[in-house]
């Protein structure tokens, strides 16, 4: 992009895949995204992703601590998933899965240490070759450049919230201001310097609400006069499961650090931020100092500090999602543009007293997941269907007419998307987390989970299994895995188990 400017960049980027478009698709195709108000064009795609945001953290879910509007505009006119799923609960491995529609042990990235491998297959790469307009703005996290996509502006790593750098087509740039907001700016200039002769597809993806959950700052006291409800299993004992709960290293009262409480002096802030920050946080680390808080009441300050900053940030993503929702509508694209809203993977709220993701257990399994589409889409459904993140991919392919490639492992959601579930659709899913020793100390694990049942199995230098009964024990409290009267269960899960073992064609770790 040297001696380019950006609108040239994307004018010519644009000019030229239509052109290619047009060859390889005849010109009927090519001109598809000339006559917006026509029925059948294809779909543009925009796909929202955050970073670690709990569905019970959303007030279409229900959630009992905060409000998150624009989401809910999203739920409204379309439908929402009450049983969507992520196959490796951690950051990488689940965008590598969304990318690829390939399981961690397939695309090669089991755990957040690994690199990406962009010559592979994807879905973008896909949607680029069939004539869409592609790009990637915000969250990567991959080790490598994005590929597959005509415009990228990457943040590296984990990125930061305040003052980012990010990488733009290979350049690293410096911006000054919030990350949420940045991310939606630029998302918003793609979009609006497009050319317009073809569909798109942006994978929009913010950082937020990530740890070190740094609010941004118009919502730096927010929640300051509130008191967040605390969850009933904020002072869990683990004493209905094995080892794996027991020695995990990621509790508010143990794990969470003094960076993490904003009781360390924040770095990367322009003057007029600092100033901004002190005046929120330092009468609030002040009151902290002069309180002698010990026990259950310091796990208690440390649980709403937190809370409040994560739905700090949360608040932030939903502003801006209001903000490119709006453009949707002001420019006429809503109707002809399937929007998708969903995070990596769920977190923990302070749920058993944790924070983080990792384990099998249901805070950090399910995520949240919001499609809306108003040309097939019937808005205020609800789907209890089980969704994985490995169905993304083929998803968006199916909308865009293209032939989804037989090695992918997930389904096109589009029937469910429907209302027409089909009749062998899946009644179980497949879990498998890699990365110990590592982070947080979660054992390996691998499991099965049904509409009712769970089963995982702690390997590596560990050999337990634990069942929970979904219905009885929604908590995931007590273990039933030695319970005689669940033994059948055990029989009959073990052996779907194998099966999704060998129809997934993994082989790692020891077998069921």
């Amino acid at each position: 992009m040297q001696g380019t400017t950006r609108r040239e960049f994307l004018k010519a980027a644009g000019l030229a895949a239509g052109s290619i478009a047009g060859l390889s698709m005849g010109a009927g195709c090519a001109g598809l995204g000339r006559t917006r108000s026509r029925t059948h064009k294809r779909p543009n795609i925009i796909f929202i992703m955050t970073d670690d945001h709990a569905s019970h953290a959303m007030s279409c879910y229900g959630s009992k601590i905060n409000q998150t509007p624009n989401l809910d505009r999203i739920a409204r006119g379309g439908m929402r998933f009450e049983n969507a799923f992520c196959t490796n609960s951690i950051c990488a491995p689940c965008r590598a899965v969304i990318l690829t529609g390939k399981y961690s042990h397939i695309n090669g990235v089991k755990d957040n240490r690994q690199k990406f491998d962009g010559s592979q297959q994807t879905f973008p790469k896909l949607l680029q070759q069939a004539g869409y307009e592609t790009a990637m703005i915000g969250k990567w996290h991959l080790k490598t450049d994005p590929t597959g996509f005509d415009y990228w502006n990457v943040l590296p790593g984990q990125g930061a919230y305040y003052n980012p750098v990010m990488i733009e087509m290979g350049q690293r740039k410096n911006f000054t201001g919030y990350v949420t907001d940045i991310i939606t700016d630029h998302s918003l200039t793609w979009l609006k310097e497009r050319t317009g002769e073809k569909p798109f597809c942006l994978m929009y993806h913010h950082k937020a609400p990530h740890r070190r959950w740094e609010p941004g700052p118009d919502h730096l006291t927010m929640y300051d006069d509130t008191t967040i409800p605390e969850p009933d299993t904020l002072f869990d004992d683990y004493a209905g499961r094995g080892r794996a709960a027991k020695e995990q290293n990621m509790s508010l009262e143990k794990t969470m650090n003094l960076n993490d409480l904003k009781l360390t002096p924040m770095k990367r802030l322009t003057p007029e931020q600092k100033a901004k920050w002190d005046a929120a946080y330092g009468p609030k680390n002040e009151a902290f100092m002069r309180a002698d808080l010990q026990g259950k009441d310091l796990i208690r300050w440390k649980y709403q500090r937190y809370l409040k900053d994560y739905l700090r940030c949360v608040a932030s993503v939903d502003d801006n999602v209001g903000r490119l929702l709006d453009y949707l509508d002001e420019s006429g694209l809503a109707q002809d543009t399937v929007v998708v809203y969903t995070s990596d993977q769920g977190f923990y709220l302070g749920d058993h007293g944790w924070f983080d993701k990792r384990f099998m257990y249901e805070e950090s399994l399910r995520m949240p997941l919001l499609v809306r589409y108003p040309r097939e889409v019937r808005p205020g459904s609800v789907s209890d269907e089980i969704a994985l993140n490995l169905d993304f991919g083929e998803t968006f392919l199916d909308y865009a007419g293209v032939p989804v490639p037989a090695d992918m492992q997930g389904r096109s959601l589009r029937s469910v998307l429907r209302g027409r579930t089909p009749k062998d659709w899946r009644t179980s899913m497949y879990y498998h987390y890699y990365e110990y020793p590592g982070a947080h100390s979660v054992k390996r694990h691998y499991g099965v989970r049904t509409k009712r049942y769970k089963l995982i199995h702690f390997y590596h230098d560990i050999n337990e299994w634990e069942l929970y009964d979904l219905k009885k024990d929604p908590q995931e409290l007590r273990s039933v895995y030695d319970d005689p009267k669940y033994a059948r269960v055990v029989a009959k899960l073990k052996a779907e188990l194998a099966h999704l073992r060998a129809q997934y064609s993994d082989t790692t770790g020891p077998s069921a």
